[in-house]
């Protein structure tokens, strides 16, 4: 596993000022990116009593307490829908969240989580995944398209119909393609930039609803997952994927 970049003074101290820093440490969420879930799912409402719910690249876990906490139940008993969540990095546990580490890229990982869904069919798959970022243009645009590919590629095989996913990306090389790709993939598309994402950052998000059918694609999921493992093994040269270091999103 690699390991992440050391952060900069600069990076630190704007860190510290950021009010959104500092709504996470009164609310209680692990990072400031709660609220970029949060405000997405104030204007798409995505998130609904009764789900079932898969959160990539979830560490350190904002946005399992954001799920977790949209469906609990009146009086703390428990939540209604289930919440299944991912990531290379090991997270510490949230109530009702049905954890896995591992990485994604992996077919042992993605059969891990086919079995903690227990053959229930996700309304939902969120995706804050993010690469290590070398500082090589073309290959952060290689890591970065193959995680989403990899995340579309689960979302068209396991959501249900009428589901959704809600992918990060980058603005820049191949962001117009990864557009495309949800465009192929879904009846429906949107971009969406919460107030939440630092205003220097070239983060966005992508949101996918009411994915097609696999039938009506040129690459299979099964396939096009093959075909990314092989690329990303031949881009990444040994690196593990993890999350993005200081000024790639968070």
């Amino acid at each position: 596993m690699s390991k992440r970049k050391k952060p900069s003074r600069a990076w630190l101290a704007r860190h510290i000022d950021d009010p959104y820093v500092k709504l996470a440490q009164k609310h209680g969420y692990r990072s400031r990116a709660a609220f970029k879930l949060i405000e997405i799912d104030a204007q798409d409402r995505l998130i609904r009593p009764g789900i079932v719910a898969v959160d990539l690249g979830s560490a350190p876990g904002a946005w399992s307490q954001v799920l977790r906490e949209r469906l609990a139940r009146p009086g703390g008993a428990g939540i209604d829908g289930r919440i299944v969540a991912l990531d290379l990095l090991p997270m510490e546990p949230i109530p009702d969240v049905t954890f896995l580490q591992g990485d994604f890229r992996e077919e042992e990982t993605l059969r891990r989580l086919e079995a903690a869904l227990g053959g229930a069919k996700p309304d939902l798959v969120v995706s804050d995944m993010a690469p290590n970022l070398s500082g090589i243009a073309s290959a952060d645009a290689a890591r970065m398209s193959d995680l989403i590919e990899l995340a579309v590629a689960f979302a068209l095989a396991h959501l249900k119909p009428d589901g959704a996913l809600l992918v990060k990306c980058f603005h820049g090389s191949g962001y117009t393609q990864l557009v495309e790709l949800l465009e192929r993939s879904f009846a429906r598309v949107a971009v969406r930039k919460p107030k939440a994402s630092r205003a220097g950052s070239a983060e966005t998000y992508l949101l996918g609803r009411s994915p097609k059918k696999i039938n009506d694609l040129a690459i299979p999921p099964a396939r096009a997952r093959a075909g990314n493992t092989r690329r990303m093994q031949a881009v990444e040269a040994g690196n593990r994927t993890g999350k993005a270091p200081e000024g790639a999103g968070e």
